[in-house]
């Protein structure tokens, strides 16, 4: 079946280049230039990516973006910007972007990080697929993970996770003491390739710390090695 991109850009000439590139890629394409006209698209009909650009008449691309995570849309995100700063590429990543790309940009590196995405994706399903046919250990902090309905709690009460922050706990979980460097961590959870920035997984650690902090302030689940990665506590 084809693949479909959509495209989000205000500049018609850029939606024009992107989308001749995509379809000789042979992906179905839309382009659309507005925010709102790309959430009432993504609302009534099935895509495997979104190429975002930041600066949008109206609802601009981050509040796009924020959108599609709060109501659960789970599709790949790589979002476009002529900002480059790092604080924007950190607000990108905090929002759910899964990749950042700043313009202007090469066509060919784009269409590239595009088929890259897609092949992830299918790689984290499959990922999704095996850890739901076993039940993380239940560690002794108090967090308890079912991979099968996955579910998490954390003394007694319901984490809410977004389905990466599920994955990365439960790989975690699953092997209480043992460090993984980020790179291992992308590799297994989001699946590595040379586009990925690690700091996606400092962003996400962040985001379930901050969600067991909520709970149990005093709490240290997951802890850091300097230089290496992360683990869980074993206590």
């Amino acid at each position: 079946m084809m693949q479909r991109i959509l495209v989000v850009d205000d500049e018609p000439a850029i939606g024009d280049v992107l989308r001749e590139r995509l379809e000789r890629e042979g992906f179905g394409v839309r382009v659309v230039e507005r925010g709102e006209a790309a959430l009432d698209e993504l609302a009534q009909a099935h895509y495997d990516l979104v190429l975002l650009d930041v600066g949008l008449p109206g609802i601009d691309g981050f509040e796009v973006l924020r959108q599609l995570r709060a109501r659960n849309y789970e599709l790949p995100v790589i979002v476009l910007s002529a900002r480059g700063d790092e604080i924007d590429r950190v607000v990108g990543l905090e929002l759910g972007a899964d990749d950042y790309v700043v313009k202007p940009f090469s066509v060919r590196e784009l269409a590239a990080r595009v088929r890259v995405l897609l092949r992830r994706t299918a790689e984290v399903a499959q990922l999704r697929a095996r850890l739901a046919s076993t039940v993380a250990p239940p560690a002794p902090t108090a967090l308890q993970l079912d991979t099968v309905r996955r579910r998490a709690t954390f003394h007694e009460q319901p984490l809410e996770l977004r389905p990466r922050e599920f994955d990365l706990l439960a790989l975690l979980a699953a092997h209480p003491g043992q460090v993984f460097s980020r790179e291992a961590l992308l590799r297994q959870v989001w699946g590595y390739d040379e586009y990925v920035d690690v700091r996606t997984v400092d962003v996400h650690v962040r985001r379930l710390r901050a969600k067991l902090a909520a709970i149990a302030p005093e709490s240290q689940v997951i802890l850091t090695e300097w230089g290496v990665g992360y683990r869980l506590a074993e206590e």
